[in-house]
């Protein structure tokens, strides 16, 4: 019997892990090395209608408490996103999400649009990137009617494909945004993005030290910030959470089930600690719920509550 069996939007996943965006998510290689290291889905890194450079290096930059980055949505377009996702679907069986932005609201309609001729399982829609407000505006997640909106656009043009969509924190409410995403027609709710923007001053030349000044912080600093949003968003919604945000060890994952989680994805833990995150969470995981005698996540989702 596998306790971690997990049903995501129709999807099953045979581990509840998911790859997050934005970590070894710009090939099919890559994201089959994750798949082979126990993802039960792996995320596209996100991808817009055309090749974006990103921010110039250094963009990332690991700290004590996790990391800060300004990769700058940088990846090759959705057309050679497509090739990729093909290939994978061909080599791997287990299921893709497909993480697009857009620069405008209707930017976002013709990327799910696009994205949906390689037939990824899920489309992640990524409002919420921090690193580049100075660019696009203020991120779209802070406004549950422009969610709301992006949410029923992208809908009409996923071509019957689910929808997530990937909020942040930084919001009057991630709840009332989560509200308007489902009843937009929203399928899932991923939760959250990096938060900030946030900076950090190299003491010898006394100047940031990331190229773009600024960048989105990630890693264990957030983990109780994405517990907390998850546990709000549970509260708001009926759509299945993927709980995302600094998950680092075997408990984060848990903490995030119990707060309301149906998935957990992994993003910053892959870079500080390696492949070994996927299988070491899933064997807690799973000794756990034997160890409670618990059949399934089922049966341990959203009991934080209460």
């Amino acid at each position: 019997m596998n306790r971690l069996a997990t049903d995501l939007c129709g999807i099953r996943l045979e581990s509840p892990l998911v790859l997050a965006s934005g970590i070894m998510g710009m090939s099919a290689s890559s994201m089959k090395r994750i798949s082979e290291a126990g993802a039960g889905a792996v995320t596209t890194k996100s991808c817009g209608i055309g090749e974006r450079k990103g921010h110039p290096c250094p963009c990332v930059i690991p700290f004590e408490h996790g990391l800060l980055n300004a990769v700058g949505l940088a990846n090759p377009g959705i057309e050679e996103m497509n090739r990729e996702i093909s290939e994978f679907k061909i080599r791997v069986g287990k299921p893709l999400i497909a993480s697009i932005f857009g620069k405008t609201e209707d930017g976002f309609g013709e990327a799910a649009a696009r994205i949906s001729l390689s037939k990824p399982d899920l489309i992640e829609v990524n409002v919420s990137c921090p690193n580049v407000a100075s660019e696009f505006g203020l991120p779209f997640a802070a406004d549950a009617d422009a969610c709301g909106r992006i949410t029923h656009m992208v809908k009409e043009r996923a071509n019957g494909i689910p929808v997530s969509m990937k909020l942040s924190l930084q919001c009057p409410s991630i709840a009332a945004v989560g509200r308007a995403c489902q009843e937009n027609g929203a399928d899932a709710i991923t939760a959250i993005n990096s938060v900030g923007p946030g900076m950090l001053i190299d003491l010898n030349v006394r100047k940031p030290i990331l190229a773009n000044q600024v960048g989105g912080v990630s890693g264990a600093a957030i983990m109780p910030l994405a517990v907390r949003a998850v546990w709000d968003l549970f509260r708001a919604v009926t759509i299945p959470i993927i709980g995302t945000g600094g998950v680092t060890r075997p408990e984060d994952a848990l903490q995030l089930i119990l707060a309301g989680a149906t998935a957990v994805g992994i993003g910053s833990g892959v870079y500080a600690y390696g492949l070994d995150i996927f299988s070491a969470t899933n064997a807690f995981l799973a000794q756990w719920l034997e160890r409670d005698e618990c059949s399934s996540l089922a049966d341990i989702r959203g009991s934080a509550h209460g």
